[in-house]
């Protein structure tokens, strides 16, 4: 594919929170959720996406409420969550405290009882008995037929609504690989004559980053998950990112432990990674590419919240992992993890990841034991390592000399920055 798209500068470094309107809060709506933003703002998060925004389909609803990502129009939104007021009043708050807000985008299916369904029946598929159809098991959806142009036209009108009449930010574009590549030039052609947009891609075909910015790391997380359960080594971990560095220049991965599938379907990341979880989240936000917490990860939240019935995050004062989080994301304004070229330390214990990032005379020092092994020795050296360094979560200062020993206890983290 010819076009070239480049990433919004603002969107090079950042970081992306996920937020889950419908659990969010007791009342479910923007207002309520827009109470949040000055502690999210204080957290350093940068990009608000928001789950599907559009109406549920009543038809063949799965729960109470359905699924977020079986729409019924795709410029309607969802009378649960508030009004197109509302909406635009959470944008404008979001906006004046320096967040960008990007939208779900569900284009591979509506739901059963999307207004196109009875206006422009052709323009989906059909199985041989010329009934809707669906190819990937979700029975309360329905699929759309990408070889209709006057479709395609209407769901890049669609999408130009939001930024025309909201002025958001980007999209994420749901089950990106199921839309034909050439579709998502042409919507980010069309869109992209109006403002310059962030592009979030849920699928891991390297092709797509001729038109995406950024692309799930799916992969790293499932490899991660079966590292902890013990059908894989860190060697398959470490191959994985091999992989990920051998994509297209500019191409950025989104890592994570959680997300809204994740959670209510697999699991928390406490389920997932037991003990190891906070170590797995340090590794999101220091290594090159663009960390996403989900709603609640911030608790930490410890429950799978339901994914068709109202399910409340439960809030309390203290949220113990402020600070945890405010610190990554602040480090993340470091050069050596903004931009570093990052050098992978050797370790004699399979248990331990070490690695030290560098750019100019910015150094960030990473030790992760993402086992149980308690006392685990690691010894660095490496030229990078001279100077003072920062322990950015105990804020404790030292002089390494190139060669220091470190010692970590089960399922510790170990962060230095050059002072």
């Amino acid at each position: 594919m010819a076009t070239h798209f480049s990433t919004i500068d603002w969107a090079k470094n950042a970081n992306i929170y996920e937020v889950n309107i419908r659990q969010y809060t007791a009342e479910g709506t923007f207002i309520a959720f827009a109470k949040h933003l000055p502690r999210l703002k204080d957290m350093g998060v940068e990009i608000l996406w928001l789950m599907p925004v559009t109406p549920v389909s009543y038809e063949i609803r799965q729960g109470t409420l359905g699924s977020y990502y079986a729409c019924s129009s795709y410029t309607k939104i969802n009378p649960e969550y508030g009004t197109l007021h509302d909406f635009k009043s959470l944008l404008r708050e979001a906006h004046q405290l320096g967040f960008k807000i990007i939208i779900d985008w569900v284009a591979n299916h509506t739901g059963w009882d999307h207004h196109w369904t009875k206006e422009h029946p052709d323009w989906y598929m059909k199985d041989a008995e010329g009934n809707f159809t669906e190819e990937n098991g979700w029975h309360d959806v329905i699929d759309l037929n990408y070889d209709v142009k006057e479709m395609r036209l209407a769901m890049i009108d669609a999408m130009k609504y939001w930024i025309t009449e909201c002025d958001i930010d980007g999209f994420r574009c749901d089950m990106a690989h199921l839309v034909p590549l050439d579709f998502w030039e042409e919507a980010r052609t069309a869109c992209e004559a109006i403002k310059k947009l962030f592009w979030l891609a849920e699928c891991e075909v390297v092709q797509y980053h001729d038109v995406f910015d950024v692309s799930y790391a799916w992969t790293w997380m499932h490899t991660t998950e079966k590292f902890v359960k013990e059908n894989a080594s860190l060697n398959d971990v470490r191959n994985v990112l091999h992989d990920y560095s051998q994509y297209p220049q500019g191409s950025q991965k989104m890592f994570f432990t959680s997300n809204h599938d994740e959670n209510s379907w697999n699991g928390t990341e406490y389920e997932k990674y037991g003990d190891a979880a906070k170590a797995f989240a340090v590794f999101t936000c220091v290594w090159q590419g663009m960390p996403l917490i989900y709603s609640g990860q911030e608790l930490p939240n410890f429950k799978r919240l339901k994914f068709f019935d109202k399910d409340l995050i439960e809030w309390n004062a203290n949220i113990a992992l402020h600070n945890f989080y405010k610190t990554l994301l602040g480090l993340r304004k470091n050069k050596a993890i903004a931009e570093g070229e990052t050098f992978i330390l050797p370790t004699n214990n399979d248990g331990l990841m070490a690695f030290i990032r560098k750019k100019e005379n910015d150094v960030v020092l990473v030790l992760l034991n993402l086992s149980a092994e308690e006392k685990i020795h690691i010894e660095v050296e490496h030229e990078w390592l001279n100077g003072s360094f920062q322990n950015i979560f105990s804020e404790l200062i030292f002089s390494f000399k190139q060669k220091e020993s470190f010692e970590l206890m089960g399922n510790d983290f170990l962060v230095y920055r050059k002072c």
